[in-house]
């Protein structure tokens, strides 16, 4: 639905009756970091995910940010990559604006 404050997404061609996706802003991997450990562990997309038990197209719009890891997926596939679940986790900031110590 769209009023005069917020209007809809136009697709790539105009039309306003697809929705156009977006990434979305609650991530709870770091996409850098999941695509760096699964090429340090030598691992193609393909086999990372059957690993973890997801599709390749998930792995993918996990390491590209457009979709989020589930923290039970997140947890798989820092095991499937031997490493800490801290390293692929997103670092938060603060909303009271305070650096963090």
């Amino acid at each position: 639905m769209s009023d005069a404050t917020n209007p809809p997404e136009l697709s790539p061609e105009g039309d306003t009756s697809i929705p156009r996706r977006r990434a979305t802003n609650r991530l709870y991997q770091e996409p850098e970091a999941v695509t760096w450990a699964r090429k340090m562990a030598g691992l193609t997309k393909r086999a990372l995910a059957q690993r973890v038990g997801i599709s390749e197209q998930l792995m993918g719009e996990i390491e590209s940010g457009w979709r989020s890891a589930t923290p039970a997926n997140l947890i798989k596939i820092a095991e499937a990559l031997n490493c800490p679940r801290v390293v692929l986790e997103r670092k938060r900031v603060p909303d009271d604006g305070q650096d963090a110590a």
